[in-house]
């Protein structure tokens, strides 16, 4: 981990990330995740003056906590879903903020990372590009055609979007690993995602060989996440990940037609919407009821939830909200002792 940790001083082992989940994780987790001694990401879709209000809030909240620039960077990730956003919108803000990590996931080609790579680094040389994957071939692919600096392997058992095939982080992380190893790309650091939720996650991955963690169903709990309350309180209910979340590509027909590339789907908390559409209901009157839903005090998230709840099979392991700062030296703390227990 140490390598990795070289462009992200301010950081503490092992290191710990919150995922950037696009509308929930905002400044505010940004500034509290990096000031507890981890990576702080934003997540972001289509709106670049979200974005900016965020990286402003972030700054500004990085500074009163005396958390100073690296090599001229902001200490804190911004990740692109590069399907949804715009390179030209984009870069001005890159440029603008310069954030520590720039994090690129959702490609329609692989190959479009190579161009958001290489336009990152024209205006924001210091920054880390980091590229999100979840297969072998993908991690092969990006690593030998884009200009990266970190992977993210995400396994299947990751809350929101990833590969529709993919699998656990347990057998997809050291294969990946070993295979980029082989092909010459053994010095680029993994991280991992998918499932981790607590610090025996924490110390497993890295037994696997992660210089990294991602964790997002863990953040959904931290009081600093913009998450509906519905929503938090489903996450907090649910037990039994495996039983009680599942993926599949109907929570993305919801709103109309889905627009993620073919390779995505996306694991949510199993929903009214979802038990319908196994019963064999039709997308429309499916798109109905939610619709009708939404518009309801709770938001589409109450006791016969029809919206997505977005969510990971480690939803179980989530039981009480908790300050972001507290969630990662509590996780830091459990990965620390069993790794020291592992080495007496």
């Amino acid at each position: 981990m140490a390598s990795l940790r070289s462009s992200l001083p301010w950081t503490k082992l092992p290191l710990i990330i919150n995922a950037p989940m696009a509308n929930f994780a905002g400044g505010d987790l940004a500034a509290a995740v990096t000031g507890a001694g981890g990576l702080g990401t934003i997540g972001t879709m289509f709106d670049m003056d979200v974005l900016k209000a965020n990286l402003n809030t972030a700054s500004k909240l990085l500074q009163r906590g005396n958390i100073p620039r690296f090599n001229g960077t902001l200490p804190v990730g911004v990740s692109f879903l590069t399907f949804a956003s715009k390179l030209g919108p984009a870069t001005p803000v890159i440029e603008e903020f310069k954030p520590a990590v720039v994090w690129l996931f959702g490609a329609i080609e692989l190959d479009d990372y190579v161009v958001w790579a290489k336009a990152v680094r024209e205006v924001s040389p210091a920054s880390k590009i980091w590229i999100q994957c979840g297969s072998v071939a993908s991690a092969l692919h990006i690593a030998k055609s884009s200009a990266l600096d970190v992977l993210v392997v995400q396994g299947a058992d990751a809350g929101g979007h990833g590969y529709e095939k993919s699998a656990g982080i347990i057998s997809l992380l050291p294969e990946a690993a070993d295979a980029l190893a082989k092909a010459g790309f053994g010095h680029i650091p993994l991280v991992a995602a998918g499932g981790i939720a607590d610090g025996r996650g924490v110390a497993a991955a890295q037994a696997l060989g992660a210089k990294g963690i991602v964790m997002g169903t863990r953040f959904l709990a931290a009081r600093e996440t913009t998450v509906p309350p519905n929503y938090q309180t489903a996450v907090l209910k649910a037990t039994d990940g495996s039983q009680s979340t599942v993926r599949a590509k109907v929570f993305d027909e919801l709103k109309g037609p889905n627009v993620w590339p073919a390779v995505y789907d996306g694991r949510s908390i199993v929903t009214e919407s979802y038990t319908d559409h196994v019963k064999g209901v039709g997308i429309e009157e499916i798109r109905k009821l939610h619709a009708e839903a939404v518009k309801k005090e709770d938001g589409g998230y109450g006791e016969k939830a029809r919206a997505a709840i977005w969510a990971g099979t480690g939803v179980g392991l989530v039981t009480e909200v908790m300050d972001a700062a507290d969630i990662i030296e509590q996780v830091r703390s459990q990965a620390q002792k069993i790794c020291k227990e592992f080495s007496s």
